[in-house]
């Protein structure tokens, strides 16, 4: 027992602090412990090990140890389960974790959570577990929540919580002071009070700091914030998170068609939007679902991978027809099968790079129609002068290693060409498919490396048929 009372000890940091070896999230030895007292069944030592875990912490254990440890564990940690466990746990194995909880537990759970976090666990769920949560609400709460189910899919409306504290355009400091201190059923987190008119409408903010720094007599509608931003219950969510970033807002209103207020979003929501959607661009740029998690099995991985490996293969296919109208030339110098790969490597490289440049730009919505053609002309100006300098040394390995001065120059032309297509390519091809309304992220990659191989293998073999046979 007293080696158990020495891993408790040494894993019992304090929440809000980095572990001991300085870094935030789980130690490997805690992992350990928390495992063995699974294994052994002591649910007194498992209480004592995940008491000091931050949530994120826990669901981020759960998602790293397989399905039956999680599950025995899940069982072992009984009615400890918390709510906040529940919001930050991921998508991929949410479901998993709600079937195995107790039914009570996850009613106790789910009355924790603010009703943007149940709207959260419920839109990735199956019908029955639906309706076993919205079962352990309140009234109001399950009325709150099912109306939000009901505006779109990644809209503002499916976002926001309903939770508002709001007061009256005409209220003083101290109207307001009084109204906070007496309320008891405030949000557990909020940062604005949000003035209404006697229709409801939203006319401004007032932040909790200038409230308590101000003199009761002073009328709220004097100190609101210069920067009051109304959001539509329909806007799409991935907007709100742009604003929220561009905009530096903490929380904004919600309004519905007629401008009343609804409810509000706050910044931890729109950061975790904006967090996905960068989450999402990468794994569509690996041609990876975005649904990919290290808790797929192995056939949901390899189908989730195999539709752009596919995409992959056809362009490759036809990269490789390029070689093929010039196997006469490759027959006739060995010397430009070895190094085809120098040229293809060369330009994929530089094509990736643009095109990543050029997604990111897309999603931060700093590359518009406005400054296109001078990003176009930067990247292609990036790559010709690229091309010119690694073409240059290129040729110069190529003439040492081979000793035919014409294949240097060959070579080093087709580097150049190749660095420039592959510019041209990475930044003009995210831009079409953004203007045909289809995901850069997701298309681009099989497309930038296609222009690539096919300019490259045309420029290298077809300079050499032409100067060198």
């Amino acid at each position: 027992m007293a080696e158990d009372e020495d891993l408790i000890d040494r894993s019992a940091d304090t929440p809000n602090e980095p572990q001991s070896s300085g870094r935030y999230g789980l130690e490997r030895r805690t992992v350990a412990a928390i495992l063995d007292a699974v294994e052994s069944g002591d649910a007194t030592l498992l209480t004592q090990l995940m008491e000091p875990l931050h949530p994120a912490d826990i669901a981020d254990l759960l998602e790293q140890i397989d399905r039956d440890d999680r599950r025995a564990l899940i069982r072992l940690y009984g009615k400890e389960f918390d709510g906040d466990i529940l919001s930050e746990l991921g998508e991929s194995i949410r479901e998993d974790v709600i079937s195995v909880l107790n039914p009570q537990v996850l009613a106790d759970a789910v009355r924790e959570l603010d009703s943007d976090d149940v709207v959260d666990l419920l839109e990735d769920l199956e019908a029955p577990q639906q309706d076993a949560i919205l079962d352990a609400l309140e009234d109001a709460d399950r009325v709150a929540v099912q109306q939000a189910m009901t505006y779109p899919e990644y809209s503002a409306g499916r976002l926001m919580q309903r939770e508002v504290v709001m007061a009256p355009e005409h209220w003083s400091v101290g109207e307001a002071i009084d109204f906070l201190r007496n309320s008891e059923d405030l949000p557990d987190q909020f940062y604005h009070v949000v003035l209404v008119d006697p229709r409801l409408h939203p006319v401004g903010n007032v932040t909790l700091g200038k409230i308590m720094r101000s003199r009761r007599d002073v009328a709220l509608r004097d100190i609101t914030e210069d920067a009051f931003h109304l959001i539509p219950v329909t806007q799409y969510d991935g907007d709100v998170a742009y604003a929220f970033n561009q905009y530096h807002l903490i929380s904004a209103p919600v309004v519905d068609e007629d401008g009343r207020l609804v409810g509000v979003i706050t910044i931890d929501d729109a950061m975790a939007v904006l967090d996905e959607e960068h989450e999402e661009d990468i794994l569509r740029m690996a041609g990876v679902s975005e649904d990919a998690s290290l808790s797929d099995t192995i056939l949901e991985a390899a189908r989730g991978r195999a539709v752009w490996l596919f995409v992959n293969l056809l362009t490759a296919i036809l990269a490789s027809l390029v070689i093929d109208a010039f196997a006469e030339t490759i027959n006739q110098m060995v010397a430009l099968a070895v190094l085809m790969p120098i040229v293809a490597s060369m330009g994929g490289n530089a094509g990736t790079q643009t095109m990543t440049v050029a997604v990111r730009s897309i999603a931060t919505r700093d590359l518009t129609a406005q400054n296109a053609m001078r990003v176009i002309w930067r990247e292609v100006s990036v790559g010709a002068l690229n091309g010119v300098v690694f073409g240059l040394l290129m040729a110069l390995v190529a003439g040492v290693w081979f000793g035919v001065p014409m294949l240097a120059a060959v070579i080093g032309v087709a580097m150049l060409l190749t660095q420039v297509a592959a510019a041209l390519g990475g930044i003009v091809i995210p831009m079409a498919l953004e203007r045909l309304k289809i995901d850069p992220a997701l298309a681009s990659g099989p497309f930038v490396t296609t222009v690539t191989d096919v300019v490259g293998f045309f420029a290298f073999l077809g300079l050499a048929s032409a100067v060198l046979m």
